[in-house]
């Protein structure tokens, strides 16, 4: 008898940090979404598309589970509510992490779903002792009746064949949702911002990296070649000279990484100009966060 093909959404929710986006990049073998070992690296939902005989699974991941304390985080935790409405969660867990109150109030969130949710404890390639494991599911298991708790080392790829087989096997039956060759939701060019915004959390401390928005300002694409214009934007002049470091150094050390990773994402050669201007409390201001959302910006095509 022939398996029925299965398809549906499944979230990805958790603290920050705890790898979301590093899974999601595994899962679909490719980089859509941004990684850095900084807390809200991830500002809006990525979609990512698996496509098996089977099934189709369409990863969202969301910002980390955090509170709110400007407009752009009450924004990023809206996303996290409404990406919430799967046919599957997935809970992600640092394993490593010490116990937090924080903890509680982020599967409170996993509570009010009806979906059910898969507890993924991941980074266990760090984990020298195993038995501390046990000590981390049943912690979880006390606060909440996960359907599985799935062990993982999303850096290293292992316990993902488990995970997806936890997760298929809780997909509503159906056929796949998109083409079989679509990858993800998110525009070339807000990928190409989100790549210049990855080298500015690597290469940038303090203040800097939570105050950095990127915009593509012009993209103008032939057969062979992609050329960029994108403009940091930052909240103080002293951010300002920060990024672009003594000569300029830093700024052009961003720029050659993030036009090395959208080459490889585009298969053409990229010709990439940063800028960086200042724009003062930025993160307030809701015109600027609307004509940053890609989302607004395909709107208006």
């Amino acid at each position: 008898m022939k398996k029925k093909h299965r398809a549906g959404f499944v979230s990805i929710l958790g603290r920050p940090n705890a790898g979301k986006s590093t899974l999601l990049n595994a899962l679909l073998g490719q980089k859509v979404a941004i990684v850095a070992s900084l807390p809200q690296t991830t500002r809006t939902a990525v979609q990512g598309v698996v496509t098996l005989p089977e099934a189709q699974i369409v990863f969202v991941d969301t910002p980390g589970i955090h509170k709110s304390t400007t407009l752009l985080n009450k924004r990023m935790m809206d996303t996290v509510r409404a990406s919430a409405e799967a046919d599957v969660v997935l809970f992600l867990i640092d394993a490593l992490a010490r116990p937090d109150p924080e903890d509680a109030e982020a599967v409170d969130l996993v509570k009010k779903q009806k979906a059910p949710a898969i507890a993924v404890l991941n980074k266990i390639d760090f984990l020298k002792e195993k038995a501390k494991l046990l000590n981390v599911i049943e912690r979880y298991r006390e606060m909440y009746d996960f359907a599985a708790f799935v062990p993982i080392s999303a850096r290293k790829g292992a316990g993902l064949d488990v995970l997806r087989q936890e997760i298929i096997s809780r997909l509503p039956n159906g056929p796949s949702l998109y083409p079989k060759d679509y990858l993800t939701d998110q525009p070339q060019r807000f990928l190409a911002a989100e790549f210049v915004r990855e080298k500015v959390l690597h290469h940038t401390r303090q203040e800097v990296p939570h105050s950095a928005a990127v915009m593509v300002e012009s993209w103008e694409e032939t057969p062979k070649l992609i050329k960029i214009a994108a403009t940091i934007y930052v909240e103080r002049p002293g951010q300002k000279a920060i990024l672009i470091g003594a000569g300029g150094e830093l700024l052009k050390k961003i720029g050659t990484q993030a036009r090395h990773d959208i080459e490889r994402h585009t298969g053409k050669k990229v010709f990439l100009e940063t800028f960086v201007k200042v724009r003062p409390k930025w993160r307030e201001d809701p015109e600027f966060l609307a004509a940053s959302d890609w989302r607004n910006f395909a709107a208006r095509l």
